[in-house]
């Protein structure tokens, strides 16, 4: 891990709280323009897909490039919902949340709990396959028989995740509840109904639409979807000097600032993507809305200072983070494991 002095930080930010506190307080107003801009953009868009569906699926495939990432927007509004930050009233968060999953095509309150669960444990060795893309140390990896090494390399290599490993994980992954105990078993259950509901809404649709023209649209919307979810979740937690710790020594305040990125991205890539990218702020305080993170940032450089900024062509070295190597503190390759071995 990179030298970073641990008492250090947490003495510069030992008022987060009172820091931060402020941000947490949702705006009517600035909710209901990104519901506006984000739902009206990805519709547009969309309807215009099936215009020009049989002049040519060329059009359709450029279009998606774009309406993948409206469609990310949509889903940084579900996931506030989900940690009850995006407007003032609960109930309301949850109906925003609801609806924007009918576009994600991911479970709303399932993946909430999953992904709160992360929040909770962030950085913790323990639990890297909960919430975030599953990450071995050495050793684990180490004690795999062949085919399990082979799945696992298969599971981090770029040219699945970030292609088929992203629509897999938005329309198959998030068809099951995994997790049944604890949290988990109060929403379990809404998969299933969610997964109904889904099915009865693309039936319709493609009743009305066209069964071709409807199914061909979503597949490569949620293609690029996919593709840029997963590569977000994958950038924000999976680096050479990310902070990743067993529970008995990890902190919260560390992780968040430490175990998550700042992912310095040009202006139009942070509004596409829901500002998702001051993800060390919001690791920090998920009850911050997404509207608010970049004045967070802006106004306490002293969260920038102790976090991991990464640039947008410097991000995608990350892909070569595949193992946590506990003595060394830091991510390595499967490269580097192998010279070790010889």
């Amino acid at each position: 891990m990179a030298n970073f002095n641990k008492a250090e930080l947490l003495e510069d930010v030992k008022e987060w709280h009172n820091m931060l506190k402020k941000y947490q307080v949702p705006n009517t107003k600035k909710a209901v323009i990104q519901l506006i801009n984000s739902y009206g953009i990805f519709i547009g868009i969309w309807i215009l897909q099936f215009f020009l569906f049989d002049f040519s699926v060329y059009w359709v495939i450029g279009l998606a490039i774009l309406n993948g990432f409206l469609l990310g927007r949509i889903f940084i509004i579900q996931h506030d919902c989900g940690h009850k930050s995006f407007l003032r009233n609960r109930t309301a968060n949850d109906v925003v949340g609801m609806v924007s999953s009918f576009f994600t095509f991911i479970p709303y309150k399932y993946w909430s709990a999953n992904h709160n669960f992360h929040h909770a444990h962030n950085g913790q060795i323990e639990h890297s396959d909960i919430g975030d893309i599953e990450c071995l140390t050495v050793e684990q990896y180490a004690k795999l028989s062949v085919i399990g090494k082979v799945k696992y390399r298969i599971y981090r290599n770029p040219l699945y995740l970030f292609t088929i490993g992203g629509f897999f994980y938005v329309a198959v992954y998030n068809r099951f509840a995994f997790l049944k105990d604890g949290v988990f078993a109060k929403v379990r259950h809404s998969v299933k109904w969610a997964n109904i509901l889904y099915a009865i809404l693309y039936l319709t649709l493609g009743y009305v639409i066209g069964y071709k023209e409807f199914l061909v649209v979503q597949f490569i919307n949620l293609f690029f979807f996919g593709t840029y979810a997963l590569w977000f979740f994958y950038i924000q937690h999976q680096y050479e000097t990310v902070y990743k710790s067993t529970k008995d020594n990890w902190n919260y305040v560390v992780s968040a600032l430490k175990g998550s990125t700042y992912y310095d991205l040009p202006a139009v890539l942070h509004w596409l993507t829901g500002n998702i990218g001051y993800h060390h702020i919001h690791h920090l305080s998920p009850a911050i809305p997404n509207y608010h993170l970049k004045a967070c940032n802006a106004e306490f450089p002293v969260f920038e200072k102790y976090t991991n900024k990464v640039g947008f062509w410097e991000g995608f070295s990350s892909v070569f983070a595949n193992l946590y190597d506990e003595k060394e503190g830091k991510m390595i390759s499967f490269g580097e494991y192998r010279r070790r071995k010889k």
